[in-house]
């Protein structure tokens, strides 16, 4: 039996919806489960139950400090050891995030799966096209972004839930086996030009104060959004790779009708 933790989040979901396509028996885990998935909170040890489960692909539990994001990992391969889990994929972040603020966590938790004594594949994934969409904001002359005329290597949620799927029903010949699963490269400017917009770019002392005005952002995500758009803008994020494209069964999705799609979908109707 495949679990997939993080069932009730974005990329777990379309991962599972992937395995059902494909009449591939999982289930998710997640502290709010609907019908015919498990509870499973990392934070409650009594809940870590995963006796069944011969290959967990575990979903990075992000959105938390380090020690916290640490913790949660480590306990839920410690249930895999005790369980008998024969092999763990876990979503971590590309190789060329290193310098993100948010990367220690993954590469922490990279070092305790290969220490666990479970066969376990990384997929080192892109940001999101989604998410770079998501950060770029519209003013009344356009669009504006602090990436300036930085390219991400940016990839579909899409793409990552079905490579997820397919290396969950075959783990065994993708053992001990680290993938940089990212797409094209694409600019804010690409995308202001697939909308039909204008581009500017703000600078980054004016993006960080916007963001540390944002009463709903938490403590850690100002350093976290701010790492990526430096990242970004200083071309530190463009790399490529084959990856995606060999695991995948069909050509990958745009990464810039993603983002633009996603740009527009969040435009405020005082602007359309």
């Amino acid at each position: 039996m495949i679990m997939v933790t993080g069932a009730s989040g974005q990329l777990a979901s379309l991962t599972l919806a992937q395995l059902a396509e494909r009449g591939i028996r999982a289930v998710g885990g997640t502290r709010t489960p609907a019908d015919g998935q498990r509870l499973l909170d990392f934070d409650d040890p009594a809940t870590l139950d995963l006796a069944g489960i011969t290959t967990l692909v575990l979903v990075s539990a992000g959105y938390a400090e380090d020690d916290l994001v640490i913790a949660r990992h480590q306990a839920v391969l410690e249930a895999a050891v005790r369980d008998g889990v024969g092999h763990v994929i876990y979503t971590s972040l590309t190789g060329a995030g290193d310098h993100l603020a948010f990367a220690l966590a993954h590469r922490s938790t990279e070092q305790l799966i290969k220490t666990s004594g479970l066969a376990w594949t990384i997929l080192r994934n892109g940001l999101y096209a989604e998410l770079f969409g998501a950060l770029i904001s519209w003013s009344s002359d356009g669009l504006e972004s602090p990436f300036g005329s930085g390219r991400l290597a940016a990839v579909a949620r899409t793409d990552l839930a079905a490579v997820t799927a397919t290396i969950a029903q075959a783990p065994s010949a993708h053992a001990n086996t680290t993938y940089d699963l990212v797409g094209d490269p694409i600019s804010a400017d690409d995308v202001a030009t697939r909308l039909g917009v204008t581009h500017r770019a703000v600078g980054l002392t004016e993006y960080r104060s916007r963001l540390l005005s944002d009463a709903s952002l938490l403590p850690f995500q100002p350093a976290m959004l701010t790492s990526i758009a430096t990242s970004i803008r200083h071309g530190f994020l463009n790399t490529a790779s084959p990856d995606l494209a060999s695991l995948l069964d069909r050509p990958p999705t745009d990464p810039i009708t993603v983002a633009a799609n996603t740009a527009h979908a969040l435009r405020p109707v005082s602007l359309r």
